[in-house]
């Protein structure tokens, strides 16, 4: 989903990433709260601490939504799901469950955690207020926290994927009906009826005279529509791989090429006539893989005396799966892994190849014998 972030460390052994639009969301509400929140609450102040404590507030909610965020995080490295990573962008915070949870008691847990967290920092907030009386702009940034965390851990409960209460109606029909797929359906049904009424009303409010408050709330709208549109996309695209492996798809027949091999020699010979955009490369007894993506690092310059041993990623370091894997599962790696084809291997060598193309032209095929 996050393809171009910058990583700020790791938390309980889960990398936590700032999203490029992160930085406009901290931009547009230290903004808000420098020009007129902060002013209209606590008159007085220099221009110069507003601008302070409103950036201030920013980044602090910021630890709230990553603090919410670790709470289903934790949760879920508990049931035995990993958790790569935390994404912070400009609608707040993701947690990238590797897998979906096994049982609806897993997925409930999972998601309502999130909503506690923020109902808990809402608390320590409120309660942290009184304590910093003496302190005007420490206790507003306290009041404003407490007041947010409280909203957020409000409309995380709303029941419609992808918000946790989305999560937590799938896990309850999940539960009564024991199953998955129609409840993941409802819940996204739910989610995307949510997105629709959130962008009509943001285009009333709009209307009728708050601007950028609609935009606001008609943009939220849109997030979460689209959201629970590709949710559904995904079910119906599990339902049609169904339980089909890597070996039904994978490339059995795919370029190999030796390491002396040139990588002017690989454009010239391959690249440009459309042959290939990748190759398996053998090199004394080793394996790996050279892609386009590798190639276009090179300047054109070095190409003719660059080989293919020099710029492969070796086997032991590539993301790849097994032929016995489930296509689907496959498919989500290399969405998670932001890579174009997987290698296939079996024991110590590359049995296959398999690229996103192979998956689709195999969908197409299953598509129509199903009509």
């Amino acid at each position: 989903m996050f393809r171009h972030t910058i990583p700020i460390g790791r938390i309980f052994g889960i990398s936590v990433d700032l999203d490029y639009s992160w930085f406009l969301l901290v931009g547009l509400l230290s903004w808000m709260l420098a020009v007129s929140y902060y002013p209209a609450e606590f008159p007085g102040w220099s221009a110069g601490q507003y601008w302070f404590i409103g950036f201030i507030t920013a980044l602090m909610l910021f630890v709230s939504v990553l603090i919410h965020e670790l709470g289903h995080s934790v949760v879920a490295k508990r049931f035995g799901l990993a958790v790569p990573r935390i994404v912070l962008f400009i609608f707040g915070g993701i947690s990238e469950i590797a897998a979906e949870p096994l049982s609806a008691g897993a997925e409930f847990w999972i998601a309502i955690v999130g909503p506690i967290v923020s109902f808990a920092l809402a608390a320590f907030f409120w309660e942290l207020e009184p304590l910093l009386a003496s302190s005007q702009p420490l206790y507003a940034v306290a009041k404003y926290l407490a007041t947010l965390n409280l909203i957020l851990g409000i409309f995380n409960l709303i029941p419609g994927f992808p918000l946790d209460g989305g999560r937590v109606l799938r896990a309850m029909i999940w539960r009564l009906t024991g199953q998955y797929r129609r409840a993941t359906s409802i819940a996204a049904l739910t989610g995307r009826f949510i997105g629709f009424a959130l962008i009509f009303l943001g285009v009333w409010q709009a209307l009728r005279g708050n601007f950028i408050g609609g935009l606001w709330t008609a943009f939220i709208g849109w997030f979460l529509e689209s959201a629970a549109g590709s949710m559904l996309q995904q079910e119906v695209l599990k339902g049609v791989l169904g339980d089909h492996k890597v070996i039904d798809a994978m490339q059995r027949d795919f370029p190999q090429i030796p390491g002396n091999t040139t990588l002017q020699h690989l454009v010239d010979e391959y690249i440009l006539p459309g042959k290939s955009r990748y190759f398996v490369v053998n090199s004394d007894g080793t394996s790996g893989l050279v892609t386009l993506s590798a190639i276009q690092k090179i300047p054109c310059a070095e190409w003719p005396m660059t080989l293919a041993s020099q710029v492969m990623v070796p086997l032991q370091r590539l993301d790849s799966t097994r032929p016995d894997a489930v296509l689907w599962s496959a498919l989500e790696k290399m969405g998670r892994d932001g890579v174009n084809q997987l290698p296939v291997v079996e024991g110590s060598g590359i049995v296959g190849i398999l690229s996103r193309e192979d998956v689709v032209q195999y969908l197409r095929l299953l598509q129509a014998f199903a009509r």
